[in-house]
């Protein structure tokens, strides 16, 4: 079967990259391996799809990035949020920017975005096929030669590989094969199970803004922390997750934290205790959450300074004292092992950078031959940023494929 572009993986890359690559009236095929297309889409954002994040300039998005950041400036010049929202809300998907800078579909329904990809697809022509993975790539003259697990062969004069990320190198083999250079896939964005919390108990409890950080190294976060029944998650967790991706691995996701369930400092913290203290010393301390502690956290916290039930402020001593603000500013935890950030599995590794022009994707060794997604060396925080790059590295790639095939 002969295509003027074949891209492989059905998801959000490959579907933005098939789009454009069908533009000119090209003939493009879409291979997935499952039998499900965009799945990833589906789950986004709780089933909402965030879409991207709303930051209006390109040096501002790379910040986002523990892989790829500075080097994707470029890239995201070309083609970043304004344009990847120009292009949604034009084909009547109307966005929303919720306060944190996240970007949804007004419908708040993923399917809203499933539906436009496939529409736009169709329009164009894209033949789709589910259940075809791609075992072997070869050239052959000026023509690709795409060997399937079920022994059909494929022609195409360009294909783009979409197929995400695997978690195992071996994965990766058929690439491999084409003297591509792929870093080793380590797990990005999970929560961390701290199997000896004595939190667990009060699991769904959070606070809006605290950070978590690992002490004697300079990785920190700050974001909203949410106690679950392994552990803990949300921002502040996920972010650090990404940041410390491959140190984690190193670490074999052993490692100390601690968390302050606040945005505020240590001398904040004791100034506030003891101008309540001044202003209610008749108060006992369990009964009053300060700092937008969550009462239920706040009386664990009070229990772990050894503070009672019946404890006034007015008769607080300083030795207590200090250990709540201990317990408020530097709870410590032991992290022994990690759970994927719900169905939104996301690994850093995979075809290095430097195999690519960054302003095509195109590879600087095989010519016709290129890499969108999460295929590549590139891995966002959570809030909408790995799916701009499967935008902007889906767009690249297809609209260079196709200006090159009419040349």
């Amino acid at each position: 079967m002969q295509f003027d572009t074949i891209i492989i993986g059905g998801g959000a890359a490959g579907f933005f990259a098939a789009i454009h690559a069908a533009d000119n009236g090209h003939s493009v095929c879409i291979l997935e391996k499952t039998q499900k297309l965009l799945s990833k889409v589906k789950v986004s954002g709780g089933g909402r799809c965030n879409v991207m994040h709303d930051l209006d300039y390109p040096s501002q998005l790379v910040n986002h990035y523990p892989r790829g950041g500075k080097k994707l400036k470029k890239s995201f010049e070309l083609f970043g949020p304004k344009e990847t929202r120009d292009w949604f809300e034009k084909r009547a998907v109307k966005l929303k920017t919720e306060e944190d800078g996240r970007v949804f579909p007004i419908t708040d329904d993923s399917q809203t975005v499933i539906d436009l990809l496939l529409k736009e697809a169709q329009n164009r022509n894209v033949e789709i096929r589910k259940g075809v993975e791609v075992i072997n790539i070869k050239k052959d003259g000026q023509r690709f030669v795409l060997d399937s697990k079920s022994g059909e062969n494929y022609y195409a004069k360009k294909v783009i590989i979409t197929c995400g990320g695997y978690n195992k190198s071996s994965a990766y083999d058929w690439i491999k094969k084409l003297d591509i250079n792929i870093a080793k896939p380590i797990p990005s964005l999970f929560t961390f199970n701290v199997p000896q919390s004595d939190l667990k108990d009060l699991m769904g409890l959070s606070v809006k803004m605290g950070s978590v950080q690992v002490p004697g190294t300079n990785w920190k976060m700050e974001g909203a922390i949410l106690i679950t029944h392994w552990g803990f998650s949300a921002p502040a967790v996920i972010k650090l997750s990404a940041w410390a991706a491959i140190d984690f691995f190193e670490k074999n996701y052993r490692f100390p934290i601690l968390i302050n369930w606040t945005s505020l400092s240590e001398d904040k913290i004791r100034i506030g205790l003891t101008n309540f203290r001044d202003s209610h010393p008749k108060k006992v301390v369990q009964a009053k959450a300060l700092f937008d502690i969550p009462s239920r956290l706040w009386i664990r916290l009070c229990e772990k300074a050894n503070i009672s039930s019946v404890q006034r402020y007015a008769d607080l001593p300083k030795k207590e004292s200090n250990k709540l603000i201990e317990m408020i500013v530097r709870s410590a935890f032991e992290v022994n092992g990690k759970t994927t950030f719900k169905e939104e599995f996301v690994t850093c590794g995979g075809v290095e950078l430097s195999e690519v022009d960054l302003k095509s994707f195109e590879s600087k060794k095989i010519p016709g031959l290129y890499f969108a997604g999460e295929v590549l060396n590139v891995d966002g925080i959570t809030g909408g940023f790995n799916f701009q790059h499967a935008w902007t590295s889906g767009y690249l790639a297809g609209k260079s494929a196709s200006l090159s095939i009419d040349k």
